[in-house]
């Protein structure tokens, strides 16, 4: 019998956990690891933060629902990962051994990077944790009564920007609805360098269409932006130009704030050789597995991605929701495989599927695969993609109350996008 620890209750750590039981039957352990006893629907967290969600809303305690399933689960984070005696050690002093182990930790939110980033103990919110987007819904109720100048967006090193783009455009539209825009003026800070970059170096016609959207939002921006301190009052920004230089520095007053962190890897993945890049991110061949210890296999934000070209402020390559389901299919064919006594053959497409709100329409951008050159490519804009976000929300969070990950549904419409998350699988025609 053998024992699969998932590491990591997220997005790709339960659906991880439901496929591994799925595909390995009830003659094999499964077990999930995670930091606290709720699934979080992370891309939500915007709306939490203008307050058009509560958290009760977006959240699923993962006790019952993966005891149904016969998957075992502990909401403690691991403090160190002993990888050379396959063994997982917790935060309480807890020790899990394991023959296979599946790394969807997330990142750690590197707010040190930057002085005054970050809302423990900084100037500015986040909405990259659930705890994190209510936070920010406070401070935002907080705002109202004394709105100011905003500035939104994401840092130097950062890989995630659709959330960034999203919160901006969020709060224009709830503002709106208050009859308080006229007195917030609001900036986009970004690392990118141009306007719907993105870490992908754009996507059919992003940097139009993005730019479009924030002119007609009366929201003026700062791209090639190194944010080099924050204080109560006043962000620092230097804007570099193509050769990387100083171009311009700017001093923005703000009331209230939120920045995308740059990420690195967790701690617990920290110091074990072989393991991870320098950034603490997990290094992985063409099969999800790590070179070093082919028990260990991840997926997700945690997984060490080059950036897609050079840019002249850092920035990281983003892994999309499908991407993510792309990676755990291939994890768990491999893991199959591996426990069969076959050689891995699975490999994740990287398709990157996004819906983004924009508070009053929406952005839909298909990119297959993530990383250019690309096959296929489009960005489209409607109302139609803020019901459609809506949809998967909930759709999505039955999926994670049921254990049902792959609907028929879903693998259907995936096939007439011609979607597929394995490499070597047949579109439909």
């Amino acid at each position: 019998m053998a024992h699969v620890v998932v590491l990591g209750a997220g997005l790709g750590g339960v659906a991880a956990a439901y496929d591994l039981r799925a595909a390995l039957g009830k003659d094999h352990r499964v077990t999930v690891v995670g930091d606290g006893p709720y699934f979080n629907f992370t891309p939500s967290n915007p709306w939490i933060a203008v307050g058009w969600r509560k958290p009760e809303q977006i959240r699923v305690a993962l006790d019952d629902p993966l005891g149904k399933h016969g998957i075992a689960f502990t909401p403690v984070p691991a403090q160190s990962i002993q990888a050379s005696d396959k063994r997982l050690v917790l935060v309480d002093g807890g020790v899990i051994d394991y023959d296979y182990l599946v790394i969807t930790s997330g990142p750690r939110l590197a707010f040190d990077e930057v002085t005054g980033l970050g809302p423990d103990g900084g100037f500015t919110q986040s909405i990259c944790t659930g705890p994190h987007a209510e936070h920010a819904w406070e401070a935002y109720e907080a705002f109202l009564s004394h709105p100011g100048p905003m500035v939104v967006g994401a840092v130097q090193g950062a890989s995630c920007y659709g959330p960034a783009y999203e919160f901006a455009m969020i709060v224009d539209a709830d503002l709106r609805r208050r009859k308080l825009r006229h007195l917030v003026p609001l900036t986009f800070v970004t690392a990118e360098p141009y306007i719907g970059h993105m870490g992908l170096g754009g996507v059919g016609d992003s940097k139009g269409m993005l730019e479009a959207a924030l002119r007609k939002r009366d929201i003026r921006w700062i791209t090639n932006a190194k944010v080099t301190s924050i204080d109560a009052g006043m962000i620092r920004v230097d804007q570099l130009d193509d050769a990387g230089h100083v171009h311009r520095s700017h001093e923005l007053p703000h009331s209230y704030a939120m920045f995308i962190p740059a990420f690195t890897g967790v701690p617990a993945l920290r110091g074990v050789e072989g393991l991870t890049n320098p950034r603490g991110f997990v290094v992985i061949d063409k099969h999800q597995r790590n070179p070093t210890f082919p028990q260990i296999f991840a997926a997700g934000v945690c997984v060490a991605i080059p950036p897609v070209e050079v840019t002249p402020v850092p920035t990281g390559a983003p892994k999309t929701g499908f991407m993510i389901e792309s990676m755990v299919g291939a994890i768990v064919e491999n893991i199959k495989s591996a426990i069969d006594g076959r050689p891995a053959e699975a490999e994740a497409t990287w398709n990157a599927v996004c819906l983004a709100d924009m508070g009053d329409t929406g952005v839909a951008f298909v990119a297959l695969p993530q990383m250019p050159p690309r096959n296929v490519v489009w960005i489209k804009e409607g109302k139609w993609v803020r019901l459609a976000k809506a949809a998967f929300e909930k759709y999505f969070l039955s999926k994670v109350r049921t254990g049902n990950t792959h609907p028929v549904i879903e693998t259907y419409v995936l096939k007439l996008l011609g979607i597929r998350p394995l490499k070597g699988e047949r579109s439909a025609k």
